[in-house]
């Protein structure tokens, strides 16, 4: 058993890499071309930034959620538009459907869901805030930004920038496939997607906690499980909603305030978790 689940984790991981190279390649040269033309149309966003966020956000390059992290410690952009952001944003989930030759429509709904999930929170969590201060705004904080000091995605060639992501998200998918392999062999696939897909609450409230890692490996555990049938949809779509990359992890070091951290990051992991529970009681699928 162990011999057959690393034969089959090495062959089905090394398929995988050439079409997360290109992946990565094709992000590099977004992030490169209009990283900052996309954070300048971010901080003039205004009343619309949640619309631009969820949009924006949902574009596959790995510094949004930290640069939107850093413009809301400078009070540049809306605690709305944060939300957007980190709620679109995707992650490792994107290049790794992309290289596993996922059906496009599926993506397409995956994306979409992301994006009006985020658009909506983050224009209610808005419209919460001005009822609540009135007619005050808040004073920019400019000295608590940073310049992607958790993201060096745009240092260097992006031949080399994308060689390194593709080894290190690499390394993650043969770790988990393994272990994947593994469980499933001892368990069973049947018995094991049995187990969280005839418990709908179970499932959204495990991958949104999952996806609260600020690290890739969570949304790579995530879209494996998802395409190995062991997640359903709901539960997949609240951990990838929880799960904002290093967004968190760069919020909590620029933004002063603990408390109000806390809060984000449990409002977070709340919507993420209403929103996968609806998504498996409405019974859609991707």
């Amino acid at each position: 058993m162990l011999l057959d689940a690393i034969e089959d984790t090495l062959i089905d991981s090394v398929k995988l890499l050439p079409f997360l190279f290109f992946t990565y390649l094709v992000m590099e040269y977004i992030e490169h071309k209009t990283g900052s033309k996309l954070e300048q149309i971010m901080r003039k966003s205004g009343k619309w930034g949640s619309v631009l966020g969820s949009v924006l956000g949902v574009i596959p390059q790995c510094g949004f959620s930290t640069a939107a992290s850093n413009l809301y410690a400078g009070r540049i952009i809306t605690l709305g538009t944060l939300f957007a952001v980190f709620l679109s944003t995707s992650d490792e989930m994107l290049p790794i459907l992309i290289s596993e030759q996922a059906n496009p429509a599926v993506i397409v709904k995956i994306l979409a869901v992301k994006v009006i999930i985020g658009m909506c929170a983050g224009l209610i969590i808005d419209f919460v805030v001005r009822k609540r201060k009135g007619s005050a705004t808040e004073e920019l904080r400019i000295e608590h930004m940073c310049d992607h000091q958790h993201c060096h995605c745009g240092e260097g060639k992006i031949f080399r920038s994308a060689l390194s992501h593709t080894l290190q998200v690499f390394l993650f998918i043969v770790l988990i496939s393994f272990l994947l392999n593994l469980v499933i062999g001892f368990v069973g696939e049947d018995n094991l997607a049995a187990l969280v897909l005839t418990r709908p609450l179970l499932g959204p409230f495990l991958a949104a906690l999952v996806g609260l890692i600020p690290n890739c490996a969570s949304s790579v555990i995530l879209t494996q499980l998802y395409l190995e049938g062991i997640l359903g949809a709901g539960a997949m779509i609240a951990g990838l909603l929880a799960g904002s990359g290093v967004g968190l992890l760069v919020l909590f070091k620029v933004n002063d305030d603990v408390k109000e951290n806390l809060k984000i990051t449990l409002l977070l992991y709340a919507i993420g978790v209403l929103s996968g529970i609806l998504i498996e009681s409405s019974g859609l699928v991707f």
